[in-house]
């Protein structure tokens, strides 16, 4: 190899190295995706730096010492006003087996740094640890967790929102539509004297029908069967038990759901069902296409304006009309 060949070599390395670097700063965890876990620690000067948002992370909710069973929050460092604010929860996909709560912060940060919001990032058991319903124990024992320590922050315990994708999008549709689901509980943490239900739930591209899935959803390696602790065909009870779709009932809280029209991993047809069984058990529901986009959170402006309308009507008195129109992908799926 000549000597340019050599430097370009050289050169190409070096803007690699600094992306992973650049990469990992932004992320400001560490490979498994859990910093500091032996207790709650602020980091206002962390590498995820930011002057709008203060930083508490790894706040226990069980009990326990588990760094799964955690919580990041995210506080405004200037309020819009001195009144409690609500609450908006994020739980993070991965196919219930891989993932952080560290990921909630990309969707959470914009919403805090309006000073109207307070945010959070749940933490929960992977399949590699516990199989359903751990997970969703876990979730209800997160909102357990904030609604009692809500005044502490600043927060209204009676106004909580939650947020999620893929995996997490399942999760914050069970979290919405079996609030008053007993068997679902657990008995995890202190706080058993308050409710686990929530008052708006943003749905990205989650299963709603693990029966309903087909496919390689029923190969026994597939996240699904993972979850169920064996193939879904051969546990399809606990496949409809672990399923938002079967707890509908008319007072659940509103959903804004968001689906790619082209997902390859999780149907679009998932989110059509769940969106109908809503609005047919009369609650207010809505499903916003992404027209030709996959599995993934796009970022696109007229989506967050809506996302923003939403959390708005939910907690402000607003009445916004929320369109359901399609929203172009930026990056048509193939």
């Amino acid at each position: 190899m000549n000597s340019p060949q050599l430097r370009k070599v050289s050169l190409l390395f070096i803007i690699c190295i600094s992306q992973l670097v650049f990469a990992d700063a932004n992320l400001g965890q560490s490979a498994d995706g859990l910093t500091n876990r032996d207790q709650p620690n602020v980091r206002p000067n962390s590498k995820r730096k930011n002057r709008s948002l203060k930083i508490i992370e790894n706040v226990p909710y069980a009990d326990t010492d588990n760094p799964r069973q955690q919580i990041d929050l995210f506080l405004p460092r200037k309020r819009l006003d001195d009144k409690p604010l609500p609450i908006v929860a994020f739980i993070h996909g991965g196919g219930w087996k891989n993932g952080s709560r560290r990921s909630g912060l990309s969707f959470i940060g914009p919403i805090v740094q309006t000073g109207k919001y307070i945010g959070a990032s749940i933490g929960y058991r992977l399949t590699g640890e516990a199989i359903w319903p751990a997970q969703i124990h876990d979730c209800k024992a997160a909102i357990r967790w904030l609604r009692a320590n809500a005044e502490k922050y600043g927060a209204d315990s009676k106004k909580i929102v939650v947020a999620g994708s893929s995996a997490g999008g399942h999760l914050v549709a069970m979290l919405g539509t079996s609030g008053d689901v007993a068997g679902l509980e657990g008995n995890l943490g202190n706080w058993s004297d308050k409710s686990s239900r929530v008052d708006g739930v943003i749905n990205f591209f989650g299963p709603s029908d693990l029966t309903s899935m087909g496919g390689w959803h029923n190969n026994p390696d597939s996240p699904e069967s993972l979850l169920l602790g064996g193939p879904v065909p051969e546990n399809k009870k606990i496949a409809r038990v672990a399923s938002p779709i079967t707890y509908v009932s008319k007072d659940d809280p509103p959903f804004l759901t968001i689906h790619g029209t082209n997902d390859s991993l999780v149907p679009f047809e998932q989110s059509v069902q769940l969106n109908k069984s809503l609005q047919e058990a009369g609650v207010l529901a809505r499903l916003i296409p992404i027209e030709n986009g996959g599995h993934g959170r796009p970022q696109l402006s007229e989506l967050n304006k809506r996302i923003r309308f939403f959390l708005e009507n939910q907690f402000d008195g607003s009445h916004h009309d929320i369109s359901t129109d399609s929203i172009p992908s930026p990056k048509p799926s193939r």
